[in-house]
C-alpha cells in the first residue's frame, strides 16, 4: 500500500515538476510573451474610447483586452510560415504526445491556416494566464512564505472566510505555488494533446505525403530487381566458369584461359549494367524514368554468355521483337536473364528451352528445363521469381512457375502486353 502510494506521489510530483512540465512551462510563457504586443493594443484601443475610467474599469479593461487581442493574433496565424514556426516550437518544448504527427511545413491551404490560428490563439491565451500568474503570483507566494509584514493580517482574513483551516501565511504561499504550478501543468496537457489535431498535416497532405512514400518505394523495388538480376546473373556465370577453369587448369589450359577471357567479359558487362542501374539514383529528374539495360535485342549474346558456362539454350525467337516499346523489351530481357539464371544456378549445366513469341496482341516468354539434383539455396535467395512477378505486374501482365506434372521439368510462363501498359 505504501510502495502504491509513494509511486503515485512520485508520478504526481513527475507531472507538476519534471522535465516535461518545465519544458511545457517554457513553451507556454513564450506564448504570454507573444500575447503582450496585441494585449497591449487592444488596452490602447479599448482606453482610447473610453479614456475616463476608475480603478475596477481599469481592471475590466485589461481583462478584456485580453480577450479582443486573440482575433488579431488568430488572423496573423493565417501566414503559412506561422504553422511551421509554431509545429518546431511545440516539437521542441510543448512535448506533445505524437510529436512526429506535426506538420514540418507551412500551412497550404486554408483548412490548415483555419487550425493553425485556433491553435495560436489557444497557445497565447492559455500562455498569458500562466505568464501572468507566474510573474504576478509567484513574488507574491514568496513574500507568504517568508511571512513579511501583513501577511498575519491576510491569513486571518482567509481564515476567517474558511474557518477551521488554520491558514497561516506560509501555508497560503504554498497553496499559491501549488495553484500556479498545477495550472501551468494543466494548461500544457491540453496543448500538448490538442497539438497533433491542430498543426498536424491536413488530409490532403497525408494523401500527398503517402503517394511520396508509394513512389520512393517503387523507385527502391526497381533498383533492387535491376541489381538482383544484372549482378546477379554474371556473378552466378562468374562462379561456374572458375569454377570449371579450377578444374581443367592443368589438364586443359586452354579452356581455363578461354573461360577466364569470359569471366572477363562478364564482368565488364556487369559493371557497365551496374553504371547504368546506379544511374537511376542521381537527383537528375530527366534521366530518373529513362530505360537502363539491355533490351531483347541483346539476347544473342545472353545465350553466347550462357553457352560458355555450360547451359544450352534452343531458343525461339519470333520476328518483330525489336519493334517492342523499349520499356516492354527491357523488362521482357531482364525476365529471360532472371529464368536462365535460375536455371544455372538450380539445374547447373543442363540444356533448356526458350521461346519468345508474339501472339494476340501480347508478348509470351515460355523457359523450360529439366530438373536437376536439389542444390542447397543460398542465403537471402528466393527473390528472383517475385522480381519476375513485379515485373509483369507493373507491365499489367501475368506468370507462372513450376515443376510438370510429370515432375521432370521446371517451367516458368510470363505474358506481357505488346503496347506495354502500366
Amino acid at each position: 500500500m505504501n510502495t502504491g502510494a509513494g509511486g503515485r506521489m512520485r508520478r504526481a510530483a513527475g507531472a507538476l515538476l519534471g522535465r516535461r512540465a518545465r519544458l511545457r512551462w517554457v513553451h507556454l510563457v513564450l506564448g504570454g510573451a507573444l500575447l503582450m504586443p496585441y494585449w497591449l493594443l487592444s488596452v490602447v484601443m479599448l482606453g482610447a474610447l473610453n479614456p475616463d475610467q476608475g480603478q475596477l474599469r481599469q481592471t475590466l479593461l485589461q481583462l478584456t483586452a485580453l480577450f479582443t487581442s486573440l482575433p488579431m493574433a488568430a488572423a496573423t496565424a493565417l501566414v503559412p510560415t506561422v504553422r511551421a514556426l509554431e509545429g518546431a516550437a511545440a516539437r521542441a518544448l510543448c512535448a506533445a504526445q505524437r510529436p512526429e504527427e506535426l506538420a514540418a511545413g507551412p500551412a497550404r491551404s486554408w483548412a490548415a491556416r483555419r487550425r493553425t490560428a485556433l491553435w495560436y490563439a489557444l497557445h497565447l491565451f492559455f500562455g498569458g494566464v500562466v505568464a501572468g500568474m507566474t510573474l504576478g503570483g509567484t513574488p507574491f507566494a514568496v513574500v507568504l512564505l517568508l511571512s513579511f509584514t501583513r501577511t498575519e493580517d491576510l491569513a486571518r482574513y482567509w481564515e476567517g472566510r474558511f474557518p477551521g483551516w488554520m491558514l497561516t501565511g506560509p501555508a497560503l504561499g504554498l497553496a499559491l505555488l501549488l495553484l500556479i504550478v498545477a495550472t501551468s501543468a494543466g494548461c500544457g496537457a491540453l496543448l500538448a494533446r490538442w497539438a497533433p489535431a491542430l498543426l498536424g498535416p491536413t488530409p490532403e497532405e497525408r494523401l500527398a505525403a503517402a503517394e511520396r512514400r508509394a513512389t520512393v518505394l517503387a523507385q527502391r523495388n526497381r533498383l533492387a530487381r535491376e541489381l538482383h538480376d544484372s549482378v546477379g546473373h554474371a556473378l552466378s556465370a562468374v562462379g561456374i566458369q572458375a569454377s570449371a577453369a579450377a578444374r581443367v587448369l592443368r589438364t586443359d589450359p586452354d579452356f581455363a584461359a578461354e573461360a577466364i577471357q569470359a569471366i572477363e567479359r562478364t564482368t565488364r558487362a556487369a559493371v557497365a549494367e551496374l553504371d547504368a542501374v546506379l544511374g537511376l539514383l542521381r537527383e537528375e529528374e530527366a534521366d530518373a524514368d529513362r530505360p537502363a539495360g539491355p533490351t531483347l535485342g541483346g539476347l544473342d549474346d545472353l545465350l553466347r554468355q550462357l553457352a560458355r558456362t555450360g547451359v544450352t539454350v534452343d531458343a525461339e525467337l519470333a520476328p518483330g521483337l525489336a519493334r517492342l516499346p523499349a520499356g516492354v523489351s527491357r523488362e521482357a530481357y531482364r525476365i529471360v536473364q532472371e529464368g536462365l539464371t535460375n536455371v544455372l544456378r538450380h539445374a547447373g549445366p543442363a540444356p533448356a528451352g526458350l521461346r519468345v513469341v508474339l501472339a494476340g496482341g501480347r508478348l509470351e516468354i515460355e523457359l523450360t528445363n529439366p530438373l536437376g539434383p536439389a542444390r542447397p539455396s543460398r542465403p537471402g535467395g528466393g527473390r528472383g521469381l517475385r522480381g519476375i512477378g513485379e515485373r509483369a505486374t507493373a507491365l499489367r501482365g501475368g506468370s507462372t512457375a513450376g515443376p510438370s506434372e510429370d515432375g521432370t521439368t521446371w517451367r516458368l510462363a510470363v505474358w506481357l502486353p505488346g503496347g506495354g501498359t502500366r
